[in-house]
C-alpha cells in the first residue's frame, strides 16, 4: 500500500506579489481621485491649459466702402446623416445633430457710387442720390452659440476615432448650417431694411447739413 503524496502548495513569486500589491494601490488610489474622497488629489492631478500659439499674421489690409445698415441673427438645426451602402448604420456609419447660430450683415456699397449719381442743385438746398441696392454678406457661423447636440457613430468609425485625430470632425455639419443661413438670409427682408436704413441714414446727414429736400433712390 502506498502513501500518497502531500503536494505543497505552489509559491507565488515574489515579483506577482510586487505587480499585484502596485496594482491594487494603483486602482484604490485612481479610485479615490474619481470619487473625490481623498482631498488634494484631484487638485494634484488635474490638467492645466496653456496656450503656446503663435502670434497672428496681418495678411492683408483692404479699404472697405460699404455701409453696414442691418443684421441678422439665425439660428439653423442641422441634421446630416452618412450611410454605407451594403452595410447597417450600427456598422458604419454616422448621424450629426448640430444646432448652428450666426449672423448675416446687409450692407450698401458706397464705393460705387459716381459723379453722375449724385445731383445737387445750385443753391444746396435739394441733393437727389442714387445707390446700388444693398447686397448680402458672408454667413458668419458663432461658435459660442453654436455645438453639436448628439453623434451617432458606427462601430467601424468608432474603431477609427481611436487611431485617428480629426479635428476637423464637424466641418461638414458647419458648412452646411452656413449654408442654410445663407439660404435664410436671402429669402428674408434684411436687404430691404438695409436700404430703407442707409436711406435714412443720408436723409438725416444731409439735413443737418442744410439740405432741405433729399431724394434716395436705387438701381444700377
Amino acid at each position: 500500500m502506498t502513501t500518497p503524496v502531500k503536494r505543497l502548495p505552489r509559491r507565488v513569486p515574489g515579483w506577482a506579489k510586487v505587480v499585484g500589491a502596485l496594482v491594487l494601490v494603483l486602482v484604490v488610489f485612481f479610485a479615490g481621485i474619481r470619487l473625490s474622497v481623498i482631498p488634494g488629489l484631484k487638485d494634484l492631478f488635474g490638467t492645466e491649459t496653456h496656450d503656446r500659439s503663435g502670434p497672428a499674421l496681418l495678411k492683408s489690409i483692404q479699404d472697405l466702402s460699404r455701409y453696414d445698415a442691418a443684421s441678422g441673427n439665425f439660428q439653423v438645426v442641422v441634421d446630416l446623416e452618412k450611410d454605407a451602402k451594403l452595410l447597417p448604420d450600427a456598422i458604419r456609419g454616422t448621424r450629426t445633430l448640430y444646432v448652428g447660430a450666426g449672423t448675416v450683415d446687409a450692407y450698401v456699397d458706397l464705393g460705387k457710387v459716381g459723379d453722375n449719381d449724385v445731383q445737387v442743385n445750385g443753391d444746396r438746398t435739394s441733393a437727389t442720390l442714387r445707390l446700388p441696392h444693398a447686397q448680402l454678406g458672408k454667413p458668419a457661423l458663432d461658435p459660442d452659440r453654436s455645438y453639436a447636440v448628439s453623434k451617432q457613430r458606427g462601430l467601424f468609425d468608432r474603431l477609427g476615432d481611436l487611431f485617428s485625430d480629426n479635428p476637423n470632425g464637424e466641418q461638414a455639419v458647419q458648412k452646411l448650417a452656413v449654408r442654410h443661413i445663407g439660404d435664410a438670409a436671402k429669402e428674408s427682408e434684411l436687404t430691404a431694411r438695409a436700404e430703407t436704413n442707409t436711406r435714412s441714414m443720408l436723409e438725416g446727414l444731409l439735413r443737418s447739413l442744410g439740405f432741405k429736400e433729399v431724394r434716395v433712390s436705387y438701381g444700377n
